[in-house]
């Protein structure tokens, strides 16, 4: 313990030291880690390939199961295109804040600052960098994503476990998962989802394919329809939740400060979406192929295939991989909430625990009044990521480089295959501009319509969202349908 102590204050001390001075700090880590022992092998992680499974598996988590969904309102071409599309925008994205914060760690601790015992956020970067307007900004918008991407976990979970066991309803069942997803309390920081991180990405690596195995074997439902696309509400709804998809790097800059030599993050998140296609595309196609317009009103890919042991396999790895995301999303809320009660430098375990336990309450509420699996997801990226992963990270980039001194005294120059500053400004516009109009502008108004038409249907605290209706009860009118009326 004294070790990892000692590793971690001396990455602190030598962010800005030669590149000796790095190699040293990380053998230092190497070297206690080699010790065996199941503490530092689950408990402590700071390499690049544990950002690389953290970034992985926070990617896909529950929205796997939505991407047919989206599928039945895109089209097959337009759900494919739009996944390369918003996977390379958002590994863009992830490059320039990977950027802008080793750009902020580097002046702040040229002035002398010590970030030991404190984890570095972005709201933080952007006040460092463009003062506080800026972190205003950054605060609201991620914490509100992050809080809304909590509530998705819960609700995914609740939706999920129904397939397995109908016997309570999906209300009750997030009762019971906010209860065991607060457990995430005691999980100190990033440096300590090693093996979750592992085992994420194997979970939802088997569900994937599980899912595109089963709908091949399967086969076409009779009379198969793919009308998609057929409406603009529902072509954007389907857009915003592939957008949705790619923009889990709220948390990157919380990875970047758990690692060794966070300078070597500039291309993990590229590689983790490169992955995550091989799981995304083929599962998400196969699924629509097999029962297309039927996924209109079933948001859950579960819900469409057959029952049997391999299907409650995929749901219980799921359900244990959303507690993982749910974890990954709360805990940046976590240091937050600490920072404003001033325990952030706090070391005992369980008095943060304590204290962190008011954030899990307005997400276990959230998750019970709106339930709508599927349709949250596209409203939330529709209005949240846009802004959040997407648009303030390519502006405040700009602004941040926007002088000639800024540039030439740039900690991270352009990468060696973008030949000036210039072309960086040209596509950061062309990301502002395309998400403000597409995912914000269309977006924001396709998933509202469609998310409203949930509540009108369903109701706000809805019991058992898309569930089976009782013996002799007719079934709630199927809110897509009405769309192509």
């Amino acid at each position: 313990m004294y070790a990892e102590k000692q590793a971690e204050e001396a990455i602190v001390s030598n962010f800005n030291g030669t590149d000796r001075d790095g190699e040293e700090v990380e053998k230092l880590g190497e070297e206690d880690q080699s010790i065996f022992s199941v503490k530092s092998l689950l408990w402590h992680g700071g390499s690049v390939w544990d950002a690389w499974f953290s970034c992985a598996s926070n990617q896909v988590a529950q929205v796997l199961l939505t991407l047919p969904y989206s599928f039945s309102q895109l089209g097959m071409v337009s759900g494919i295109v739009f996944q390369v599309f918003y996977g390379l925008v958002g590994s863009w994205t992830a490059y320039l804040i990977s950027v802008l914060y080793i750009e902020y760690r580097s002046r702040k601790e040229k002035e002398g600052v010590n970030f030991k015992n404190h984890v570095i956020q972005w709201f933080e970067v952007l006040d460092g960098l463009l003062g506080p307007y800026w972190k205003a900004a950054g605060l609201a918008f991620n914490c509100t994503f992050l809080l809304f991407g909590s509530v998705i976990q819960l609700i995914a979970c609740a939706s999920n476990i129904y397939y397995i066991n109908d016997h309570l309803d999906k209300r009750t069942w997030t009762y019971i998962f906010g209860a065991c997803c607060a457990t995430t309390v005691f999980i100190p920081s990033f440096h300590n989802y090693r093996i979750w991180s592992f085992l994420g990405l194997g979970m939802t690596t088997y569900t994937a394919w599980y899912l595109t195995i089963a709908a091949v074997i399967h086969g076409q439902v009779e009379n198969v329809q793919h009308t998609a696309p057929a409406k603009l509400v529902l072509y954007f709804t389907g857009a915003t939740n592939i957008l949705y998809t790619f923009g889990g790097h709220a948390v990157t800059v919380e990875i970047m400060h758990a690692m060794w030599k966070p300078q070597k993050f500039k291309y993990i998140y590229l590689i983790a979406t490169l992955y995550v296609f091989t799981l995304t595309i083929p599962s998400a196609s196969a699924v629509y192929w097999a029962f297309g317009d039927q996924l209109l009103n079933h948001s859950n890919a579960f819900s469409l295939l057959p029952k049997d042991r391999w299907r409650d396999a995929a749901v219980m790895l799921m359900l244990i991989h959303q507690f993982i995301t749910f974890g990954f999303a709360c805990t940046p809320l976590y240091f937050v909430w600490e920072k404003v009660i001033g325990m952030h430098d706090t070391k005992s375990i369980c008095l943060r625990a304590l204290v962190r336990l008011p954030v899990v309450i307005p997400i276990w509420f959230l998750a019970i009044i709106f339930p709508f699996f599927g349709p949250i997801n596209s409203a939330v990226g529709a209005l949240l990521v846009s802004f959040t992963v997407y648009i303030i990270p390519a502006l405040a980039h700009m602004l941040t480089y926007r002088t000639t001194s800024a540039r030439q005294n740039a900690t991270e120059k352009p990468p060696s295959f973008m030949p000036s500053w210039t072309v960086m400004y040209v596509i950061n516009i062309f990301i502002v501009g395309w998400v403000l109009v597409v995912g914000f502008g269309f977006g924001g108004w396709a998933s509202m319509s469609n998310f409203i038409k949930q509540v009108d249907t369903f109701g706000l605290f809805a019991k058992c969202y898309q569930c089976k209706p009782p013996v002799g009860q007719p079934p709630h009118p199927a809110p897509q349908a009405t769309v192509h009326n």
